[in-house]
């Protein structure tokens, strides 16, 4: 049996575990470059990423580059006001069309200025004397996308199905919030030394809060008071809830429960989104794999209209930043000793504090099997 094979078994023995022994997994499936390979065919080539926020890119001609796996990709608003995702790859020599973000009438090409409209379509090519050449077929290809929530989405499966059929119970969870109408406040990128199952894991569990985050967060979300939330296919949570004598951080959207304002609720999209949505303020890191330690990391913050004042936010930002970074230096590190002979499974903790994992993991066993094949 082949190492992925055997990592592949492992991983269908760890889901059928019973729900009261949970069990977490080896460093192997952290570490191995082969296993990696196999996840970049099969589970992460399956799911529906986050790239960014719908307000980020608010007129038409905005824009913003991004890249999931091998795939670089434009996220445009159209003349007609719609939110396209374009392959960013000219249908010529395969150049780059754009970098970053702007506002653009056209996609010019850099190497032979080939000019493409906000919808794809080859507007310019010069020069052209081919008899072969049909500007109607050298349209960009697009990718399948959505947004929920204000959070814009792409799958790379043409065939996946729709974003909210594989999540109603999460927007039942975090509608009450009216995350749609939060307006981004900040954006940044950062590349992490680390495995990108291991950010859903540490984000995705209340049980280092405490340990990992002693000033930033002990104060506010104990590890003491995590509780699992709802879950199902696709997607996991659990509430990071306030002590009582901490006051509600904002009032946001009308209709919230008093329960409400007094937690964060934390939420993963598989494979790579996780959130923290509280009543007036909402954070979201996207993941995306780049190798098996290396991921690039995009994170968001968003507010609710204008419950929290220009110092109020310039402190979040810079409380999430330290948190960050907190989190970071951590999976660095636990990145390094994953390599180790000794890093066996280990057992998980209690539902509220790492219940949210074996959602994860079992979400990983069922999308491996649907891949078939060997590994």
């Amino acid at each position: 049996m082949s190492r992925v094979a055997d990592l592949r078994a492992q991983l269908q023995a760890t889901a059928s575990l019973p729900a009261d022994r949970p069990q977490g997994l080896s460093g192997a499936f952290y570490t191995d470059p082969d296993y990696f390979d196999w996840e970049c065919r099969s589970v992460l080539r399956s799911g529906w990423y986050c790239l960014g926020r719908t307000d980020e890119i608010p007129e038409p001609g905005d824009y913003f580059t991004a890249r999931i796996l091998n795939e670089p990709l434009i996220v445009v608003r159209g003349d007609d006001c719609r939110i396209r995702v374009l392959s960013n790859v000219c249908r010529h020599r395969g150049m780059p069309l754009a970098e970053g973000s702007g506002n653009t009438r056209r996609f010019v090409c850099p190497y032979h200025a080939w000019a493409y409209g906000r919808d794809g379509a080859l507007l310019r090519a010069a020069r052209m004397d081919n008899a072969g050449f049909d500007a109607k077929s050298c349209r960009l290809p697009g990718f399948a996308s959505t947004h929920w929530r204000g959070f814009v989405y792409c799958n790379l499966n043409p065939e996946a199905a729709p974003f909210i059929d594989a999540a109603p119970d999460l927007d039942t969870l975090v509608a009450p919030y009216q995350g749609e109408t939060f307006r981004v406040v900040h954006s940044a990128e950062e590349a992490w030394r680390t495995n990108w199952k291991c950010l859903v894991e540490n984000f995705m569990e209340g049980y280092h809060l405490s340990v990992v985050h002693p000033v930033t967060l002990h104060g506010y979300t104990p590890t003491g008071l995590a509780k699992k939330a709802a879950s199902g296919p696709g997607f996991t949570s659990y509430n990071a809830n306030y002590p009582l004598d901490i006051p509600p951080r904002g009032t946001g959207a009308p209709g919230l429960s008093d329960a409400e304002r007094k937690r964060s609720t934390l939420f993963a999209v598989f494979p790579a989104q996780v959130a923290s949505q509280a009543s007036s303020l909402l954070v979201s890191l996207s993941i995306f794999p780049l190798a098996v330690d290396l991921i690039r990391v995009k994170w968001t913050m968003s507010v609710f209209g204008d419950d929290l004042d220009e110092a109020t936010v310039s402190a979040r930002i810079a409380l999430w930043e330290q948190v960050n970074a907190e989190d970071r230096d951590k999976l660095e590190k636990l990145q390094q000793a994953l390599g180790s002979d000794h890093a066996r499974a280990g057992p998980l903790a209690g539902d509220d504090y790492e219940g949210t994992i074996r959602d994860f993991h079992l979400w990983l066993a069922t999308l491996d099997r649907a891949a078939g094949g060997s590994g």
